[in-house]
């Protein structure tokens, strides 16, 4: 017996959208994510208005999406976290005319899950690393190359797990030639047994935390951390 699921609307709601060059270089490309479909868009130059160039059903829940580009290279790759419990990178193939999987680096159990990574993605604007964190504790990240063949590789991952912590907004920070850095907006809300935490006291604090890839070393320290104002709420 074979089961076929054939979804009959559409949707139509937009959770997410990245901009980039995903089929060649210097192409005006926008890709959303509408649920478990990824879509792609490109700007129609005789008309002006967005015309649909590929459609894809993943058969699964996208939390996330992210646009990466490696250095030197001039099309951007797709990083997509989602419920499967992995990261996935895609790259648009242009002969099969559609998104490839070209890495796909398992770390957690399938289910939207708080301690499982795939809410946030992040990525040094140098494309050498990309953090993907979970809304609490966990959090990895990745550092990607290029081998001989000029394909594109990922390292294990690194961990920077934190308890206690819940997670509110991630980014990465432009720092130059220097150890990539992420920066993430989160909350402490300490040890339940502990009578004087967060989470007895219900006075928490937001910080602003800078997580700091040491490639030298190859590990995650948390370098800084700032207190923030209780309504900061998003990270640009």
């Amino acid at each position: 017996m074979y089961l076929y699921s054939l979804t009959l609307n559409q949707t139509t709601a937009i959770n997410f959208s990245v901009y980039g060059s995903f089929t060649k270089p210097n192409q005006n490309e926008l890709v959303v994510a509408k649920g478990k479909v990824l879509e792609m868009y490109k700007v129609d130059d005789d008309t002006g208005k967005l015309r649909l160039i590929y459609r894809q059903e993943v058969f699964g829940l996208i939390r996330s999406i992210l646009p990466f580009r490696l250095m030197g290279m001039q099309k951007d790759f797709v990083v997509v976290g989602s419920d499967s419990g992995r990261i996935v990178i895609l790259e648009f193939d242009l002969e099969m005319n559609q998104f490839v999987k070209i890495h796909q680096e398992t770390f957690g159990k399938t289910g939207v899950r708080r301690i499982v990574p795939g809410e946030f993605l992040a990525a040094d604007p140098k494309g050498r690393a990309i953090m993907i964190g979970a809304v609490e504790k966990q959090k990895f990240v990745y550092i990607l190359n290029r081998d001989s063949n000029n394909k594109l590789t990922i390292s294990s991952p690194l961990e920077a797990f934190k308890t206690h912590v819940i997670t509110l907004a991630m980014v990465g920070v432009d720092v130059g030639i220097e150890n990539p850095q992420f920066a993430c907006l989160e909350i402490d809300y300490g040890d339940l047994d502990h009578n004087f935490s967060a989470v007895n006291t219900g006075n928490f604090q937001k910080t602003l935390t800078f997580y700091e890839m040491d490639l030298g070393l190859n590990h995650v320290i948390r370098k800084n951390i700032f207190p923030v104002d209780k309504t900061a709420h998003m990270l640009i």
